[in-house]
């Protein structure tokens, strides 16, 4: 038994057509237009299968393929169908329309597994303007609640209880969602690997065992607004200069580490003109490893060498940590019920932790969670090149595939 390939593939380049952009990109964030009408789709398609339609209180859709009833609760494969500003393709939708993909061969098949199986597309995985990125699972799991998500706006004031409820979720279902975590034996989601371990390797899959932990903070480094042309280099306490440095010094010190990576992104300058000196720079620093020590020792290291930078350059800086996220490990076992499966598929790969945060890293918190990933081409993701080729997908597919089979077998016995 083997998923239909062609058919994924016309899925997928059927789904991209919404939210498809003028540079050959997908914008599709959450809650747009774009978004409505996929999910809109998405919905009536799970409903023509046959299957059990369910929305949740964060906007989750789930749509349940029933079993024999030998064995309780469901294993549940999904992703999210959300993208970024002129994304690709393959992020999100390809774990949603495999999983879908799936669910039809087993249904042509005529098999029914002991286990329900369901497939799952997360809201809002993305990074959006809510500011909450991978909402979905974080509020399925209860790691984002009513209370913390009841004020929530974006940047144009709209409140996300307001776009919620447009698409049949909404705070005063929250409650229920809990009430569903005891049916969810187990979770596994398919993702582009955005990056370049599997392409170095040519191997096409890996099973994800790990996902990394991520801190972010927001930087203000204060300086002082001068002339351009009478303050001289002596006199100044320019804030982009001394932020420069600090910038660079995250750079080097994760560049000698080979298990931590550190980024510095959305720079502000104020106030921004070409005759005044940069007087205030506001910044996110993101460091990101496999265990907590790791990311506490390179924060400190690095928040050392910028002190000595605000001193020399006399600059204040100032900093407030918004995300501590801690590495999470993946299921030992649904881990090596994949692994086990690519042998008996006589198929190569690898197992490698994840260096982004996914969905199946929250759903780890109240289920078996594992995660496949597939060859990324030049590792690119996040923009319209994304691309995996379809030898790897259907590779990656044929082993969740038969790896729930399998997983079914042995789940009650773990």
């Amino acid at each position: 038994m083997r998923i239909n390939i062609n058919r994924l593939l016309m899925d997928i380049e059927r789904y991209s057509t919404y939210g498809k952009n003028e540079y050959g990109g997908v914008t599709r964030p959450s809650f747009s237009p774009a978004d409505h009408e996929v999910r809109q789709l998405f919905i009536e398609e799970l409903t023509e299968m046959g299957l059990q339609v369910a929305i949740d209180g964060a906007a989750n859709i789930w749509g349940k393929y029933k079993g024999t009833g030998k064995k309780e609760g469901s294993i549940v494969i999904g992703s999210h169908l959300d993208s970024v500003p002129n994304g690709g393709k393959y992020d999100g939708p390809l774990g949603v329309l495999m999983a879908k993909e799936i669910v039809k061969n087993l249904i042509e098949s005529n098999i029914r597994l002991d286990h329900d199986i369901e497939i799952v597309s997360f809201t809002a995985e993305e990074s959006n303007d809510f500011n909450l990125s991978t909402f979905g699972s974080r509020s399925f799991v209860g790691r984002l609640t009513a209370e913390m998500v009841e004020g929530a706006r974006d940047l144009k004031g709209a409140r996300l209880n307001d776009e919620l409820i447009k698409v049949n979720g909404g705070i005063d279902k929250f409650g229920m969602m809990k009430s569903m975590h005891s049916e969810k034996k187990a979770f596994i989601e398919l993702h582009i690997e955005q990056g370049q371990r599997l392409e170095n390797a040519n191997i096409s899959m890996a099973v994800i065992n790990s996902v990394v932990g991520t801190y972010r903070s927001t930087v203000r480094v204060l300086g002082q607004s001068n002339h351009s042309g009478t303050t001289m280099m002596n006199d100044r306490k320019d804030a982009l200069t001394a932020a420069s440095e600090m910038i660079l010094a995250v750079e080097r010190y994760c560049s000698d580490k080979g298990n931590v990576v550190g980024t510095v992104g959305k720079l502000t300058v104020s106030p921004n003109a070409a005759n005044i000196i940069p007087g205030q720079i506001d910044f996110i620093l993101e460091v990101r490893a496999e265990k907590s020590e790791t990311i506490q020792e390179t924060v400190e290291a690095i928040q050392e060498v910028w002190r000595e930078i605000a001193t020399r350059r006399k600059v204040e800086i100032q900093q407030e940590v918004f995300l501590n996220q801690k590495p999470e490990v993946l299921d030992q076992d649904v881990v090596t019920c994949l692994v086990e499966t690519a042998k008996e598929m006589n198929e190569p790969c690898l197992i490698l932790p994840s260096m982004a945060v996914h969905d199946a890293a929250h759903m780890a918190t109240i289920t078996k969670s594992a995660m496949v990933f597939v060859k990324s081409i030049d590792g690119k993701s996040h923009c319209p090149e994304e691309y995996s080729h379809p030898d790897d997908v259907e590779k990656a597919g044929n082993l969740i595939l038969h790896g729930i089979i399998n997983l079914d077998h042995i789940l009650s016995e773990y």
